[in-house]
Parts: C-alpha cells; structure tokens; sequence
C-alpha cells in the first residue's frame, strides 16, 4: 500500500462521504474509489460500505483506520525533523485550540509567528479543551491551547495568560436595573445557556458554583449549544443568563447588547499542552516560547 491510499481512505473515514473527500483531496471522485478498491482487493478485505450516496467503516476499516491514522503521524513527524535540519525556514505547525483561544487570543500571536517564520505554515484546528487534549495525545496536533488544567500525566501543561468568567444577561433581564440594589444574587432564579460537555468554559463554570452556593443540578438549562457566539445570541435573545470569557462578551457589554451580573467568579488559566515523549520540533518550541513570553 501507498501513503496517498492511506490518506485518501482517511479522509474518506473522517468525511464518511467519497465525493466529499475527493473535493478536499483535489481529486477525482473515480480516483479516490479506486485507492480504496485497490486496498480492499490486495487485502482481501471490506473497509467501507456503501449506503446510497455515503459511507460506513466496517469492523475492519474502524480497525485500519486508527493504523493508517498513525503511519501518516509518523510520516510528518519524520518530515518535521528533516526540517528542523533547516532550521525555521520551512515545514509546518499542527496546532489545537479550544474555541475561546482560537477565536479571542491566539490569532495574534499567529500573526506574529508567521512574521518571524513567514516559511512555516502553522496549521490550527479549533474544537472543545476535551477535543484538544484528545488531538495532543493522538499526535492529530503537535501542541494545544486550551481553558483551564487538564488532567492527564502524558500531558506536560504550561499556563501561558489568565482569563476570567463574566456571567451576562440580556439588557431587559429582571436582573439588571436599580431595583437588584442589595438583592442577593441566586442563580438558579433564571434560566441558563451554557457551553455542551468537553468545553472548559462549561468545567470552569461548574466548578465555580460551589462558591456561589450552588450546585449545578439545580440550575435550569435552557440550552446547551457548542460555541460561544451561538451561547451569546440566545443570552441576547432572552434565553436567560451565560458565564463566558470577558474575552468573548466585552465587545457586547461595551455596545450595549449584554449586561454584566452578580458575582466575579475565580480566575482560570489558559493552557499550553504538549505530549511528555514526544520529538519537539524547533517550530514547535518557537511557538511555545511565543506564547509563554506574552
């Protein structure tokens, strides 16, 4: 089997759709059909099945899937140190982030990595902090940024910038106005929008309810959705209240379309992740060195 087999079936695995993954390979649909025939017949095996007009992993393609997802790992680990060979002058950088950092405070230090190394192409996938921990131990992504800690002993963590939860409302909320002067703050008398599961604003907001007497099985959640702009638009809307980074809702609150309530809540971290035992490329040492400066 060719590299270009392995990485047509994946992307025909992620995708679960030929005409899909042949439009992000550049390819022919005909084309990436044939490397997967030409894997199942030298095989003798079933990778895919087809139903109607996409795909399904059998048993066997979930099973190679994972292989073919490691040898072409190791196929840019291998590409990355021969780059390193020449210095910072040209290869590329997987890169995972966690919503809030890839939309509100990693872009900048993207824009000043690129000027610095204009030959290294930085390339960054933006899912919840679960997701990038996840991408970091697979080695799908070379380092991450996340909200928060993350528990695992593979993962070397290096706080990189502080960050703040801001609980907001919508203006015309029964809680903003004179009349709250000296009413005690008691969260489970609105309804909530809050991140889904796997988001570390989600985990910093929930551990932050103890302190306000709280437990998180007595809020009302009106809606669970996966992105902050998504969370910010239902608090608009009147869906009820969010806790979300200050980084995220100050544009908002400075327009006039959020208002600020209750309580500050305990300060968090973001985060950079790398694997203890993985190769460090320059590139990727040049970017963690990035961020720690500030």
């Amino acid at each position: 089997m060719t590299l270009e087999q392995l990485r047509i079936f994946l992307a025909v695995a992620e995708r679960e759709h030929v005409t899909r993954a042949a439009e992000a390979l550049h390819l022919t649909q005909s084309a990436v059909s044939a490397a997967i025939r030409a894997l199942e017949e030298r095989h003798g095996v079933t990778l895919l099945h087809r139903v109607g007009r996409r795909v399904e992993l059998t048993p066997a393609g979930r099973a190679f899937q994972g292989e073919a997802a490691g040898v072409l790992a190791r196929v840019q680990a291998a590409e990355q140190v021969l780059a390193d060979l020449a210095g910072l002058k040209s290869g590329s950088l997987s890169i995972g982030a966690s919503q809030t950092v890839a939309s509100y405070w990693l872009p900048r230090y993207l824009v000043r990595f690129r000027q610095l190394y204009p030959g290294v192409a930085p390339h960054l996938a933006v899912g919840n902090s679960d997701a990038v921990a996840h991408w970091v131990l697979e080695g799908k992504a070379e380092l991450g940024v996340v909200e928060g800690d993350v528990a695992d002993a593979a993962l070397l963590v290096t706080p990189v910038a502080d960050d703040r939860l801001t609980i907001v409302v919508a203006p015309g909320h029964p809680w903003v106005g004179p009349h709250v002067a000296g009413i005690p703050f008691d969260p489970a008398s609105t309804a909530w929008v809050m991140r889904e599961p796997g988001s570390g604003t989600r985990a910093a907001f929930t551990a932050a309810l103890p302190r306000l007497g709280l437990a998180v099985e007595r809020l009302t959640v009106a809606l669970e959705l996966p992105s902050n702009e998504a969370v910010c638009a239902a608090v608009q809307a009147g869906a009820g209240a969010a806790a979300l980074s200050v980084h995220v809702v100050a544009p908002l609150i400075a327009a006039g379309r959020l208002a600020a309530v209750g309580p500050s809540l305990p300060a968090r971290r973001f985060s950079l992740i790398q694997h203890r035992e993985r190769y460090r490329t320059r590139a990727v040492q040049a970017l963690s060195d990035l961020l720690q400066a500030g």
